[in-house]
């Protein structure tokens, strides 16, 4: 099984292929990144992931605000004044902030083909606009890895929202579900907790047929 990753960059197409099941099991956060800088069309090939998301709908209610000019990604760690990572993941070359809209979901939803006559957030079981955006994310921090890099996925204090709305222009109706640092891993890795506590066997996690065990 492999997984490809083709993305049209003017006139040139690239393929980045590796086995899928070695990508998920490369993934990792990564907290500590060199400065060194990413080419522009890898930085292309890595976003572009994003949009193969699956959303509610065909909803697409996700957008990625792309920082890779330092004086950009400068702005954006003046933003995380409540963030305690900010300090050690700065000199990330790269930074995605995905953004979910709520308003784009039940716009949707509230089409013809739907069903639906309003707009009533009380219909939806779960928060779709996140969890869409979030597997968006996920394309992100795979691609990372396709390319040979390293990614951290982190939260944004929603404290800071405000300001970091007001920085990039960003409209009230976007959230900001986290933000995503890329770039080339450090030699030296930084402990977290994934490091300190073992996973969870596959007996303790999958309920084959029913939850309670035998």
């Amino acid at each position: 099984m492999r997984a490809f990753l083709e993305v049209s960059a003017g006139n040139v197409a690239t393929t980045a292929v590796m086995d899928y099941y070695e990508l998920i099991n490369r993934r990792r956060m990564v907290r500590n990144f060199t400065d060194e800088s990413i080419e522009a069309d890898v930085i292309v090939r890595i976003v572009t992931a994003g949009l193969q998301g699956p959303s509610a709908g065909f909803s697409q209610g996700f957008e990625f605000l792309v920082l890779s000019e330092a004086d950009e990604r400068e702005a954006f760690w003046d933003c995380n004044e409540h963030n305690p990572q900010a300090e050690s993941i700065r000199t990330a070359p790269l930074v995605v902030v995905p953004f979910a809209c709520k308003d784009a979901y039940l716009d949707r939803y509230a089409e013809p083909d739907k069903g639906w006559t309003d707009r009533d957030e009380a219909r939806w079981p779960v928060p779709y606009w996140y969890i869409d955006t979030g597997m968006a994310a996920m394309h992100i921090l795979l691609a990372a890895v396709v390319e040979d890099l390293g990614a951290l996925f982190f939260g944004i204090p929603s404290e800071d929202w405000p300001v970091l709305r007001s920085t990039f222009a960003v409209p009230d109706e976007y959230d900001p579900i986290g933000a995503i640092a890329i770039g080339h891993p450090a030699e030296t890795r930084v402990p977290s907790s994934a490091t300190s506590r073992d996973r969870r066997s596959t007996d303790a996690v999958i309920h084959r047929g029913t939850w309670q065990s035998a």
